[in-house]
């Protein structure tokens, strides 16, 4: 094959690849049942060449990037508490299913028990890119997304080191003891090289304040972290996601705002070419996989009977580990924190999301070639793929709904963010105080208030419908202000069209027109479909749990100041010390504010429909 015909089956596959995607996301259908279906059925096209994979090309090209694309996203805040849940997922899961299915195949199988452990272990680990990509659509909850993304980082890498164990042992070179000092001494060296590498990174990219350099060292990341790794016999993966974790925990901190939003829109466009690539490739290697088997030398019912025992060991073996290991990590982590108990059905939902993916393809191409019964060996990792991903990747949204878990609540996240941004805007304008100076202009000062104002009040006012007017403030403002940006964009572009301006002149114009408007929030005003707050935030101060309960009226009469001066409310607050209803700070007569300022009474409470959150003007805390 050509170069040219080699980028253009790249370019081919690439399109095919988003275009399937788009299309799933449009339907509503999973990405990556419908990516994998489509290239199962596109092997068997006569026009459509034989794509081989090359496990290095996935274990190195593919694998680094899509580690640390989920990595810098995944919260070390959040990661801690669960540790011991995921490292029990992540290792002792691994390592269950990789020799419960070794044992099923060293039974059904003329191979030797170490073949049987490395076939275990190449389908042990469930996809880190199947399950995210599921979890995104089926709106799973956060803590059990957040335990499936922090099995599917480390798992891969306990699956690998011991698929290279037993690749060890199969040649006889190996024994017990050495195998497990190799595992410790890869995962404990992969960790320390990735904490190295992204302390390096730390101090490099402090001093970096160039957006475009910036955004490259971090595309270059993912290997500078797996190839040291893997070159002293580490686990590169280990390495790779240890580094992640690190530099998206202190990215705030250590980048400039451009270049953190530049990296994340980069590495969101690599992780969906990507993902929609990898998926399209495990179908495409379907047929030739499943011939080869079929015309080895097992009689066709072994050959049935062993790919059918080792998916359902798969599928079997996960909730058999992953009930008592919920259990014994609450015990440990979970009990002297006061948190309850697990119910079944998160567990349920965690055994089941055990989709495997390209990882598992990739590492049964790194079986030695004179490995026994090879081709079977092969197929066995494709049926589990394949498998997996039909029967539980196409059922997962389903049980998910079955058990009625509740995913994240966007008007809880509104409350939560609103509350964020108010206690950010307070720190703002004590630093704005502290900074103001005799030379300081009062205009500006003035500015700089109503800015920071503005921006937490359109927080406040997505949390509610206001019955007397559908248009809120901040929403009359990006309409109006986008209206004025893109009169202000034809304009610069007749200029260009006139060619009476130098070009370098014009750019910079319109990226500071670009810039403005990529900062104007375009989302419409958020419908919370009655969801009620009652649950978003707990705790908070002593006023706040010694506020009196008050009745809230079924129909709130009005904001009575707003009537006396002609003005419309937003929303409306009421007084939980003496009943009196007044508007939100974002309307005009920001009466509530007012109220607390001239009675000193320190909370008020929603009284839009569903919503029940409380505020504290004292301490300015949310309840």
């Amino acid at each position: 094959m050509s170069s040219v015909e080699w980028a253009l089956g790249l370019v081919v596959l690439l399109a095919v690849a988003v275009a399937l995607a788009a299309g799933a996301r449009r339907v509503g259908m999973g990405e990556p049942f419908v990516l994998t279906i489509a290239g199962v059925i596109a092997s068997y096209l006569p026009f459509v060449p034989e794509f081989d994979i090359e496990p290095e090309l996935v274990l190195l090209g593919l694998l680094p990037p899509l580690l640390y694309t989920t990595a810098i996203r995944t919260s070390l805040v959040d990661f801690r508490p669960k540790k011991v849940s995921i490292t029990l997922l992540s290792v002792g899961l691994v390592l269950f299913t990789a020799f419960a299915v070794g044992g099923v195949v060293y039974w059904l199988l003329p191979v030797p028990f170490s073949a049987a452990v490395a076939i275990g272990a190449i389908v042990a680990p469930p996809d880190a890119v199947a399950a995210t990509a599921v979890a995104r659509r089926v709106g799973m909850p956060r803590r059990i997304v957040t335990l499936l993304e922090g099995e599917s980082l480390f798992n891969d890498a306990t699956a690998l080191v011991t698929l290279r164990t037993a690749v060890a042992a199969m040649a006889g070179s190996i024994t017990m003891w050495e195998a497990g000092a190799d595992f410790v001494g890869a995962a404990g060296g992969g960790a320390l090289i990735g904490g190295a590498v992204a302390m390096v990174l730390a101090v490099l990219r402090r001093r970096i304040n160039d957006p475009v350099l910036d955004t490259s060292v971090s595309l270059l990341v993912p290997w500078i972290a797996y190839l040291p790794a893997e070159k002293l016999h580490a686990s590169g993966v280990i390495a790779v996601v240890t580094c992640g974790l690190i530099l998206g925990h202190g990215a705030p901190r250590w980048q400039s705002a451009a270049s953190r939003i530049s990296e994340h829109t980069n590495w969101r466009t690599i992780q969906f070419l990507l993902e929609s690539a990898v998926f399209l490739l495990v179908g495409l290697q379907f047929r030739h996989i499943v011939e080869a088997a079929w015309h080895s030398d097992l009689p066709h019912s072994t050959l049935l009977i062993a790919c059918a025992a080792v998916l359902l060991t798969v599928i079997v073996v996960r909730p058999i580990w992953v009930y008592p290991a919920t259990y014994f990590a609450w015990q440990v982590e979970g009990r002297r924190l006061g948190k309850p108990k697990p119910h079944w059905t998160g567990p349920a939902v965690v055994a089941w999301a055990g989709m495997r993916g390209v990882v598992t393809l990739a590492a049964a191409l790194l079986l030695p070639l004179d490995t026994p019964e090879l081709a079977t060996l092969t197929l066995l990792a494709v049926v589990v793929v394949a498998g997996t991903l039909l029967l539980q990747g196409l059922s997962l949204p389903w049980l998910v709904r079955t058990l009625k878990l509740r995913g994240p609540s966007h008007a809880e996240d509104l409350l939560q963010e609103a509350n964020l941004l108010q206690q950010a805007t307070a720190a703002g304008l004590a630093a704005l105080e502290a900074n103001i100076s005799e030379e300081t202009p009062p205009e500006i000062v003035d500015a700089l208030r109503t800015r920071v104002t503005r921006r937490a009040s359109s927080a406040w006012e997505l949390l509610g419908r206001s019955e007397s007017q559908r248009v809120t403030p901040s929403g009359e403002y990006r309409r109006l202000r986008l209206a004025m940006l893109a009169a202000e964009r034809d304009t610069v572009l007749d200029v260009r069209d006139s060619g009476v301006i130098d070009q370098e002149v014009l750019q910079a114009v319109m990226a500071t027109i670009d810039l403005e408007e990529s900062t104007i929030d375009r989302i419409a005003e958020a419908d919370n479909s009655g969801e009620p707050l009652r649950a978003a935030i707990t705790g908070g101060c002593e006023h706040l749990r010694d506020a009196p309960c008050v009745v809230v009226p079924d129909h709130p009469d009005a904001c009575d100041e707003c009537l006396e001066e002609g003005l419309v409310w937003v929303h409306l607050r009421m007084c939980l010390d003496c009943g009196h209803v007044a508007c939100c700070d974002s309307s005009p007569g920001n009466h509530a504010t007012k109220h607390f300022n001239n009675t000193g009474h320190p909370v008020m409470r929603s009284v839009e429909p569903g919503e029940s959150w409380r505020w504290c003007y004292l301490d300015e805390l949310l309840g």
